[in-house]
């Protein structure tokens, strides 16, 4: 790529020190498209970012050179109708900074809107900052369907997602917390990252196991992070009449063929969620607290050079990997 340019008002020039490697990268990198878009080639990825001011253009007066920043890739009009309305994810004319819109950050210079870079103290590092984008993910998810004291939360898939929707649901105070992967190391660091069960669906159905758990009642909240029609409808099976679904993962495929009659019976609410929506404050503040452990998550630190061996490790679910994460010194 082209050296950056000088950052303009109310930019900064960033150097990049870490990204993690999110679901939707992997959907570019196995399918060559997410969610339905195919990617433009050359295409960078990377829309968990961490790094450096490294200068501040005019009228930016709170970043300075130096500063340690995690970043929202999220680059939003501020005037549109869903703007105005405090939903600032649904911006009609918003810019993801790691797609097709504009380049990711797995590159080492960026200049990106100043509003969008949010301070992160000396304690935190940068590895752990790429968690602050999909946790606040997560944060959003949940206002969509708060959990509430002593709820039985239920998670399909624990990947970083999963494993971060049991850390904030149990962070909320549900009163169980269940699960489910096929993978064992996972199902592992499930347990650390907040989990009270386990399922193993190699070995039991996600559903059964669901309503086992709970005396045959259900989950109140479940949060389907796999996206997979094999995960979506035993969720529905699986959940309490009344609760809500919020669906995270990305599916492969544009139907899923949804049990419908199943959702009816349940009264089933379902959120399919769109990114986060200015929750990385929140995010950080978790981090901070250590309620939510991204020292846990963060299982393999690689070099720019090693990327392909990152995607190519997170793809197999090899090596113990929970999270992975790209760093640029």
């Amino acid at each position: 790529m082209p050296n950056p340019p000088e950052p303009g008002p109310g930019e900064i020039l960033i150097r990049v020190r870490a990204v993690g490697i999110c679901g939707s990268d992997l959907h570019y990198y196995l399918e060559g498209s997410c969610a339905g878009f195919p990617a433009d080639y050359p295409c960078v990825l990377g829309h968990e970012p961490a790094g450096e001011v490294e200068a501040a253009g005019p009228s930016v007066e709170h970043l300075r050179p130096g500063a340690r920043v995690a970043i929202e890739p999220a680059i939003v009009c501020g005037g549109c109708e869903f703007c105005r309305a405090g939903r600032h994810n649904l911006c009609e004319n918003i810019l993801f900074m790691g797609g097709r819109e504009a380049p990711g950050f797995l590159r080492e210079w960026a200049v990106i809107p100043a509003a969008n870079a949010v301070p992160i103290p000396d304690s935190v590092s940068f590895a752990a900052a790429t968690v602050i984008e999909p946790l606040a993910v997560i944060l959003h998810a949940f206002e969509l369907a708060p959990v509430q004291p002593e709820q039985t939360v239920a998670v399909m898939g624990a990947g970083p997602v999963g494993l971060l929707a049991a850390a904030v649901a149990r962070a909320a105070g549900a009163g169980r917390v269940i699960v489910t992967d096929r993978v064992p190391h996972r199902l592992a660091l499930a347990r650390e990252m907040g989990a009270s069960d386990v399922v193993d669906i190699c070995r039991d159905s996600p559903a059964e196991a669901i309503l086992d758990l709970t005396g045959g009642r259900g989950a109140h909240v479940i949060v389907d992070a796999a996206g997979k029609p094999d995960s979506l409808n035993p969720a529905l099976r699986a959940l309490r009449p009344g609760g809500s679904i919020l669906l995270i993962g990305i599916p492969s495929e544009s139907s899923t063929g949804l049990d419908l009659h199943t959702a009816m019976i349940r009264e089933a609410t379902l959120h399919v969620v769109k990114r986060s929506n200015r929750n990385d404050h929140a995010a950080l503040r978790l981090i901070e607290s250590g309620q939510v452990r991204a020292d846990l998550l963060v299982t393999h630190r690689l070099a720019l050079a090693e990327t392909d061996r990152a995607f190519a490790t997170v793809a197999a679910y090899a090596d113990g990997v929970g999270k992975a994460v790209v760093e640029l010194w």
